[in-house]
């Protein structure tokens, strides 16, 4: 079969249309097109086509294969190759040589040639016939088809298969402006119908985007619209490289018809009327620019970057087009940016350009090299404002700034409005343009008719200036309009994003100059006069924002507390943060008579409040706005408001002024809260509550207003980032401060929310299925009612709110009482029956016990009021179980581990190496609790460590000779000035006989010297007769107890020394009585103890040191009853019975800590938990059950021999030292209990001696300067 007949052409070309419509349905059917391709080939044996193939080869070259298959056989009989592939491939090679083959391929290629000509001329004709019968389609819908859809996707439905050239160049012909409209109007229809991407992948396209841009120019508005709904089309269906190519068209056509001097583009002078259709038409194409603009930097990323390149340079070259200017501004013909800044005036485009560096740094270079006029005539326009601003009135200057605020719509633009519209495009392009480090490196700019070029400096200066220098709105409301256009509104925005950069920000704004352009119209009005006629409040109020934000970063509050020269003087050039207390302190004492009466008024007060609340936040601010007294004037402001408030006339029904006085009253009240939110946040350092409490300012109010922000469920204040713990911590370590949160309700509530966790719910929730089981010893719901309460109770407040009062001991008890009574001492049958999860409630009782009595004096107050551990030896005797008739076992549950726990906490003082503390979990094995439990005293000799039970703690005289060289040689002859190389040799050298001695000697040498005594001498004549019938408190008898018993437990005191340590507080007593008000110090007097156990039980000896002792500033810190309520110090601080430890040490703890480790500083107020309030406990009670003995001695030598300074300096070591603890407490948000309960595992006094030789270094001036201010100095 050599030859094709026309049944077998007919046969094969439908053979071929099955087989191209099979392999379509594969291919688009689903799936990955080479796994498809792959399975095709596989199977394409199987196809009939195949099939028939292989027929006609077997018909054609069937006899020829069998002869040569026979003849290789024979060949290979007589041969010693073989094998089936030689035999293939032989038979194919002579096969593809025969004539046969040649034949059969040749009238193959010519038969498909003839079936695939014929398959195309069918193709042809059926795409014609579908076009005309989509043509038909078209012409029966109506004329405003493309109008109303421009999308392809409706249109390329019914759409050909392929866009033909040659009916593009139909549509090109058409489109001549030569040719009729109807005919016109047809072709763009039928361009707006086709498939965006086969028109611009045509052959014609360059021809027909020449054509598409002259026809934007078409006058009749119609036609022009139609074009740019092709061009908005393209726009939205297109990939990049598409689109950028009507981008860049419409880009060029636009630049062409600025420049073009045929195209009447407006003047200055005649303005922009809307309304005019060349003007609609020119906005529109500019919008629809515009709009691709801020759309493209979506997506352009994932194209090359020539496309972006292309897009960003055409663009920035249109808006660098400049006319001839002539020498009138008014006849100046208006440049494209004009009516970008129109379309867009807030410049969004430029900052979606700016905000990828893919694009940023494209801009950039474009505008360092090619386009830096665009920069420059931004930087005019803004100067060209400011100097419009400083020659014209001010309802002149505000006639610029309707069209943006007006909500009417505008349909004409004068020449000045224009001005201003540019104004605030290129304040906001250059403010984003700022923020970036390349983008600053475009200056200086050299401007025309400017001898000076301008810096970064000059322009900042130049925003600043035009918030006072500008008109504002005539009112700032509380929620301000969201498109407020107003020049101080703008610039303070662009300054405010500024402020949030901080290279930026310290590049830009924070130097003197800057802010001295900010203060200065503060500075005028302080002296009487307005900066400029214009100047509002409004204005100040936007300057007040922009301090504050300057303020919260560090190195802004530096400059604006030292500015930029720290050593400079104070009375040459005050600081900013002086000028803000001042004008601050003025504003609220009404002292400044300019705005007195304005609605505004208010506001501005708290704005520069809120700049204050920013400086003194920090403990280096409050230093320096502490002598303004800001608390005081933020007071006196308080009570004159709520004088107000309470003199508000009832308003009559019916009566025009009700709405008035509904007003008034309501902003009167939201200033009085204002007030109160201030002195609240006044309170949130150790010094500051002190100074609150000291002067009696409000204390009262301020905490009921923060618990009624509490119950409402609110943030403690506007400008805290963390809850209420802290605050807490700080009132409640005053005993003013308790008493007030006693007051305001928000222990009762603390409580009550408690006893909704604890045990019985709320009441206002419907129980719908009981509560899941606790499996951890304080459950989680409960485990912010205990931290809140760990806080809460410190040594003054127990003493506040527990001292004095006996426990109820009802028969019945209600819900929600007393936690002492219900949940710790638990020691009758009514109280465990009136719980509903008596083991839960108890443990979490018992816990807080632990935590609490870590506090040794209100572990004193508890014991001599409640007999604590008597209570708990008696519950562990009952719970017991008899094995036989002579011996009982202790239950073990989780009740008894927890009172032995507490048993031996309460009973055994000792540092981490001196006392072993059973722990409060079981153990796995056949002995889950091995630690002896007891019922009664002594306690078992298992919690005493071997090492302390057989050392003797007093040392022979071996290298007390080499103490008394270094002595003698040492700190006789530099007076307070030791070296610390020799003061560690002394460290490690002193036992306690040579520490007794050094210290007499050396205290005595102090005091012989004037001018290191900082109390007058005082004889105390008193001998043990006149003192012995004197009584101490219970509390005191039992520190005395207790103090005793640590003694010998150190071998440091023999028989006797009981009575002793009782005469020498006695003496104490009646010594420190001479010297102050008739009011006994609560707690015990632990370093009069510690100093008796050193003196090794010495009465004589402990006496006549602490009487010489007690003239030296270190005695204020290390011996807490000396200035006790003490005639020495002032008035308001004896009224308040805050002690100096509280408000001096405390506060520079928490000072030094923040600039020392900032992690723990940062970990103390995510915690919600003070610093100072654990200092103060350590400090309180001597280190005792925190240091070992040694080290105790070694912080009262340190801090005697070195100066009272290196109190603060031990508890800066301290925390650094427990860095990694407190991180890792944080985080399990456990860190009050953990510094409460746990020693200082590890630590050494004499291991810090360099790092604390450094913080000498930097803190001692000012730590002993406000050390030495805390009494009345004598005039």
């Amino acid at each position: 079969m050599a030859h094709f007949s026309c049944e077998d052409e007919a046969m094969l070309q439908a053979m071929l249309r099955q087989l191209f419509q099979s392999v379509k349905e594969k291919i688009t059917g689903g799936g990955p097109p080479w796994e498809c391709a792959e399975e095709i080939l596989l199977r394409l044996e199987e196809t009939d086509e195949i099939s028939t193939s292989k027929i006609h080869i077997c018909n054609t070259l069937g006899s020829m294969i069998e002869e040569e298959m026979e003849k290789c056989t024979s060949e290979q009989n007589q041969s010693e190759e073989s094998g089936y592939d030689t035999v293939v491939q032989h038979v194919t090679k002579r096969t593809q040589e025969s004539k046969e083959y040649e034949e059969m391929m040749h009238s193959l290629k010519n038969v498909m040639m003839v079936v695939v000509e014929s398959m195309i001329n069918k193709f042809e004709e059926d795409e014609i016939r579908s076009q005309e019968r989509q043509k038909k389609i078209l012409k029966e819908k109506s004329n405003s088809y493309c109008t109303d859809n421009c999308s392809d996707s409706d249109s390329s439905f019914n759409q050909s298969y392929k866009f033909c050239q040659g009916k593009l160049q139909l549509i090109l012909d058409q489109l001549d402006p030569g040719q009729p409209k109807e005919v016109r109007y047809d072709a763009l229809q039928t361009l707006c119908s086709a498939p965006p991407s086969d028109v611009l992948n045509c052959e014609n396209w360059t021809t027909l985007c020449e054509k598409l841009t002259l026809c934007l120019s078409d006058p009749d508005p119609v036609f022009s619209d139609r074009i740019l709904k092709f061009y908005a089309q393209t726009f939205t269906l297109s990939p990049l490289h598409m689109t950028k190519e009507i981008y860049i068209s419409l880009a060029k056509y636009l630049e062409l018809y600025f420049l073009s001097r045929e195209n009447h583009i407006p003047t200055l002078s005649t303005g922009i009327d809307i309304t005019n259709h060349n003007m609609i038409s020119l906005l529109k194409k500019i919008r629809l620019l515009n709009e691709y603009q801020k759309e493209a930097p979506s997506f352009w990323i994932r194209h090359p970057e020539k496309y972006m390149e292309e897009i960003v340079e055409s663009t920035l070259s249109l808006l660098s087009v400049k006319h001839d200017q002539s020498h009138l501004v008014s006849q100046k013909i208006l440049d494209p940016v004009y009516f970008f800044a129109l379309v867009d005036t807030k410049a969004v485009w430029f900052k979606k350009w700016m905000h990828a560096y893919y694009s940023r740094s494209a801009v950039l270079r474009l505008l360092e090299k090619k386009y830096k006029s665009l920069i420059t005539t931004a930087v005019q326009q803004c100067v060209q404002y400011l100097e419009l601003c400083e020659t014209m009135r001010a309802d002149e200057i505000s006639e610029h700034s309707k069209p943006c605020g007006n909500k009417q719509k505008i349909v004409y633009y004068s020449g000045q409005e224009l001005q201003y519209i540019y104004f605030i495009h290129s304040l906001c392009l250059l403010g984003r343009l700022l923020i970036y480090t390349q983008g600053r490196k475009l200056f200086p700019i050299k401007l025309k008719n400017k001898k000076d070029s301008v810096s970064l400096t000059d322009l900042l200066v130049l925003f600043t200036q035009l918030i006072y220098y500008s008109p504002s709105c005539p009112k700032m409301t509380s929620s301000a309009h969201s498109e407020n256009y107003s020049p101080a509104s703008m610039v303070t925005e662009v300054l405010r994003i500024l402020c949030d950069q901080k290279e930026c920000a310290v590049e830009c704004l924070y130097n003197n100059t800057v802010v001295e352009t900010l203060l200065q119209p503060v500075h005028n009005l302080m002296k009487g006069s307005e900066v400029a006629p214009n100047c509002s409040e409004t204005a100040l109020i936007h300057i007040a924002d922009i301090l504050a934000r300057i303020a919260s970063v560090e190195e802004g509050l530096i400059l604006l507390l030292y500015g930029e020269n720290v050593n400079s003087s104070e009375e040459e050039s005050p600081t900013g943060a002086h000028i803000i207390a001042q004008f601050s302190k003025k504003l609220l004492d009404e002292d400044i008579s300019i705005f007195s009466g304005s609605e505004m008024l208010p506001v501005v007060k708290g704005a520069f409040i809120s700049v204050c609340r920013q400086i003194y936040g920090t403990c280096e601010g409050l230093q320096v706005l502490l002598p303004y007294s800001l608390h005081e004037s933020i007071a006196k402001a308080w009570k004159r408001t709520s004088l107000l408030s309470e003199r508000v006339p009832t308003p009559v029904e019916g009566s025009d002024s009700v709405s008035s006085v509904s007003q008034e009253s309501q902003s009167t009240m939201a200033w009085e809260e204002n007030l109160l939110d201030d002195l609240l946040n006044f309170a949130c350092h150790s010094q500051r509550i002190a100074t609150s409490s000291k002067k009696q300012v409000a204390i009262n109010e301020c905490v009921t207003f923060m618990f009624n922000r509490y119950a409402k469920k609110l943030q403690i204040s506007r400008q805290k980032k963390f809850g209420y713990g802290v605050l807490v911590t700080q009132v409640a370590s005053t005993a003013a401060g308790a008493v007030a949160l006693q007051n305001s309700g928000f222990i009762s509530a603390l409580i009550t929310e408690l006893w909704s966790n604890l045990e019985c719910g709320r009441d206002d929730v419907r129980v719908t299925h009981p509560r899941s089981t606790p499996v951890d010893p304080i459950d989680r719901s409960c485990q912010k009612s205990f931290l809140a309460l760990v806080n809460l109770l410190s040594s003054p407040a127990v003493c506040e709110l527990v001292g004095n009062q006996e426990l109820p001991n009802k028969v019945e008890y209600s819900l929600r009482e007393d936690i002492i009574d219900r949940l710790i001492i638990l020691n009758s049958e009514a109280k465990i029956c009136s719980l509903f999860n008596y083991e839960q409630s108890h443990i979490f009782g018992l816990r807080l016990l632990s935590v609490v009595c870590c506090d040794l004096d209100t572990l004193l107050l508890l014991e001599a009021q409640y007999q604590v551990s008597r209570m708990l030896l008696h519950a562990q005797e009952e719970n017991t179980l008899e094995t036989s008739e002579s011996h009982r076992d202790f239950i073990i549950d989780g009740l008894s581990v927890e009172r032995n726990h507490i048993l031996v906490r309460i009973n055994l003082i000792g540092g981490p190496s001196e006392r072993i503390l059973p722990p409060r979990m079981l153990e796995k094995g056949d002995d889950p609790y091995p630690w002896p439990m007891f019922s009664s005293y002594p306690l078992p000799l298992c919690y005493l460590p071997e090492v302390i039970k057989n050392t003797d703690i007093k040392q022979g005289k071996i290298f007390t000779i080499k103490c008394y060289i270094i002595f003698n040689s040492v700190i006789l002859e530099m007076h307070y000035h030791v070296s610390f190389l020799t003061f560690n040799i002394l460290i490690i050298l002193l036992f306690i006989t040579a520490l007794v001695e050094l210290l007499e000697k050396f205290v005595l040498h102090l005091t012989e010297n004037p001018s290191e005594c900082y109390f007058p001498s005082v004889e105390h004549t008193a001998t043990d007769a006149n003192v012995k019938n004197e009584s101490l408190s219970s509390v005191q008898q039992l520190g005395i107890k207790l103090t005793v018993r640590y003694g010998k437990f150190l071998n440091l005191l023999k028989d006797g020394a009981e009575n002793d340590l009782a005469l020498v507080l006695k003496h104490c007593e009646r010594f420190l009585k001479q010297q102050k008000v008739p009011v006994n110090y609560a707690g015990h007097d632990w370093f009069v103890s510690s100093l008796f156990l050193i003196m090794l039980g010495d009465k004589e000896k402990t006496l006549q040191f602490l009487q010489h002792f007690s003239r030296l500033l270190t005695s204020a810190f290390l011996w807490l009853p000396r200035l006790h309520i003490s005639r020495y110090l002032p008035i308001d601080t004896i009224e308040s019975g805050i002690h100096p430890i509280y408000f001096c040490s405390a506060h520079y703890i928490e000072m030094l800590l923040k600039a020392e480790v900032p992690l723990v500083c940062s970990a103390f107020h995510m915690s919600g938990f003070a610093p100072s309030q654990i200092c103060l406990q350590w400090i309180s009670q001597c280190f005792w059950n925190y240091l070992d003995w040694i080290e105790i001695c070694h912080y009262i030598a340190t801090c005697v021999f070195l100066g009272p300074d290196y109190q603060v300096y031990i508890c800066i070591a301290i925390f650094k030292h427990l860095q990694q603890d407190i991180l890792q407490h944080t985080q399990t948000q456990d860190l009050q209990v953990f510094l409460k309960e746990e020693a200082l595992h590890g630590f050494r006094v004499s291991d810090y001696f360099e790092y604390m030789e450094i913080l000498e270094q930097n803190y001692r001036p000012v730590l002993q300067r406000d050390m030495r201010n805390i009494r009345v100095q004598s005039t």
